[in-house]
C-alpha cells in the first residue's frame, strides 16, 4: 500500500523485460510514458516485427522503441541487468519453462500467464522461495484483484464466504470455437481485428475455460474450496450477491462456506441481467457477531436478508493498464500481488466434440476440448488430463463429446520442467 509515496524516495530505475508482447502487454505499454522509474530493457517475442508494431500502436515513439532490446530468445537476455520479467505468452508449457529459467537466474517474475500458474504454480512459487526471488500474479488480471479483496477482508478479521468474478456465460457457449467466438462474446469480427484480439484466446473467456483457470488460481492462492461439481455461473446482479453467494444451508447457492464461484451477466435466454458484474470481481464476507451485523445495517452495507452476509465488489478490472502495480509492489515493497501457496484446484479437459484416435488437441479456447474446475485430489485420483497439457496432445483413444479426457487417453510431448513440476505437486496431495 501507499506505493506512490514510496516512489519519490526510490533511487534508480526498475529494469523490466516482457516475454510475449500481445494485448495485455500492449495495454501496459499505452501507460508507459506516464510511469516513473520503470525502464523496459528487453522484449522477447517470436515475432519481433509484430512486437515492435504493438509498441508503436500502443503509443511509444520510435526513439523509445529503438532503445529497447528485442530478441526472440529468452536465454540471450537472462544475464542482462533486469530485475523483473513479465511472462505473458499465454502458453502454459512454454511459460513454465520460461519461469524456471528466470527464477533459476534469481530474477523476479510476474506471471500474466495464469495458464502456467494453475498448471505448475505451486512448484514455481516454491522454486522462487528457494531462490529468494518473488513469484507474483499480475495485478489487473482478475485473480490478483480478487486476492486483494480477500487479503483486506482477512486482515480485518472477516471470514470470506465466497469470492469470484463476473463473466458473460451461457451453457451453449461451452461449445464455442474460434470461428464462432465474436458473436458469442458480443463483438464483430472487424472490431476484434482492429483491437488486435486473438480469437482462440478470447474464446477461452467465452467457453468458461478462463473462468475455471482463474478460479483455480484464486483457490490455490487463498485456500478457498472449489464447488462440488464445477463452476455453476448463476445469473446474479451485484445487489443480489450477498443473498445468493452464500451456503445452501443459509438459503444461498454455494456448496461451502468458503469457496470460489463465477456469476454470469446474462440469463438463460441470453438477455443481460440488471446490475451485472461482467467485468468485475467480488467477495462475500460474514459477520462474526451481532455487533458487526448491526454495523452492516447502520452504515448501509449491502447484505443478505439475514443481515449476516455482506458483499463488496469492484465493477471493472483494467487488465494490462494496471500492471505497474505489480512491478512497483515487487521493486518497492518486495511483495507479490498474489501468489500460489497451495495445490487445491486443477482444470481438467472435457471433449467439446467426438474425438478419434490420431486427433490433435488444440488447447484452451480451441476446437477440441474445454476446461472444468475440479479439486486437485479428484484430478490426480482419476488421472484426468489437465487443460494446460492439451495443446499438441494426440488422442490414443476414441472419446465421445462431453466425456472427461484422461492422461492415458493421449500422447503428450512432455516438457521436462512441466513433468517435474506436476510430479512435485502431485506428491503434495498424496
Amino acid at each position: 500500500m501507499y506505493l506512490h509515496s514510496k516512489l519519490s524516495e526510490f533511487n534508480g530505475n526498475i529494469n523490466i523485460a516482457f516475454i510475449g508482447c500481445g494485448k495485455f502487454i500492449s495495454m501496459f505499454l499505452s501507460q508507459y510514458n506516464q510511469l516513473k522509474k520503470i525502464n523496459i530493457d528487453s522484449i522477447i517475442d517470436i515475432d519481433i516485427e509484430r512486437a515492435k508494431s504493438n509498441c508503436i500502436k500502443s503509443g511509444l515513439n520510435k526513439e523509445t522503441v529503438e532503445q529497447i532490446n528485442f530478441s526472440s530468445s529468452l536465454d540471450s537476455v537472462l544475464d542482462r541487468n533486469i530485475e523483473i520479467f513479465i511472462e505473458a505468452t499465454g502458453n502454459p508449457l512454454v511459460g513454465t519453462q520460461h519461469a524456471c529459467k528466470v527464477i533459476s537466474k534469481k530474477k523476479n517474475i510476474i506471471m500474466v500467464n495464469v495458464e502456467a500458474d494453475i498448471l505448475c504454480g505451486k512448484y514455481l512459487s516454491d522454486l522462487a522461495i528457494q531462490n529468494k526471488v518473488i513469484y507474483s500474479m499480475a495485478y489487473g488480471d482478475q485473480p490478483s484483484l480478487i486476492l486483494e479483496q480477500i487479503e483486506w477482508a482477512r486482515l480485518n478479521g472477516f471470514h470470506v464466504t465466497c469470492a469470484g468474478k463476473g463473466t458473460k456465460y451461457h451453457p451453449t457457449f461451452e461449445y464455442s470455437t474460434p470461428d464462432t467466438v465474436w458473436e458469442n462474446y458480443g463483438m464483430t469480427n472487424e472490431e476484434a481485428k482492429n483491437a488486435g484480439m486473438n480469437p482462440k484466446m478470447f474464446n477461452s473467456f467465452t467457453t468458461g475455460d478462463k473462468s475455471s483457470i482463474e478460479m483455480a488460481a484464486v483457490a490455490n492462492a487463498s485456500n478457498l474450496k472449489c464447488p462440488k461439481n464445477g463452476l455453476t455461473y448463476p445469473s446474479v446482479g451485484v445487489y443480489d450477491i450477498a443473498n445468493n453467494l452464500i451456503p445452501k444451508s443459509d438459503g444461498g447457492l454455494i456448496d461451502y462456506d468458503g469457496q470460489v464461484e463465477v456469476i454470469s451477466s446474462i440469463d438463460n435466454n441470453k438477455k443481460n441481467i440488471p446490475n451485472d458484474l461482467r467485468w468485475g470481481v467480488y467477495i462475500v464476507l460474514k459477520a462474526q457477531n451481532e455487533y458487526v451485523m448491526n454495523c452492516f445495517r447502520e452504515y448501509g452495507m449491502i447484505t443478505d436478508k439475514s443481515g449476516r452476509y455482506s458483499a463488496i465488489w469492484r465493477p471493472y478490472h483494467y487488465i494490462g493498464l494496471e500492471l505497474a502495480q505489480s512491478i512497483y509492489s515487487i521493486a518497492l515493497d518486495k511483495k507479490a500481488t498474489g501468489q500460489t501457496k497451495h495445490f487445491n484446484a486443477d482444470v481438467i479437459s472435457v471433449a467439446k466434440k467426438d474425438l478419434n484416435v490420431g486427433d490433435n488437441l488444440d488447447g484452451e479456447g480451441g476446437f477440441t476440448a474445454r476446461g472444468r474446475l475440479v479439486t486437485s485430489q479428484e484430478s490426480i485420483k482419476n488421472n484426468y488430463l489437465p487443460l494446460g497439457l492439451t495443446d499438441g496432445a494426440i488422442m490414443k483413444k476414441k472419446i465421445t463429446k462431453d466425456q472427461y479426457i484422461k492422461l492415458a487417453d493421449v500422447e503428450i510431448n512432455w516438457k521436462e520442467e512441466v513433468l517435474t513440476a506436476r510430479k512435485y505437486q502431485n506428491e503434495l496431495i498424496k
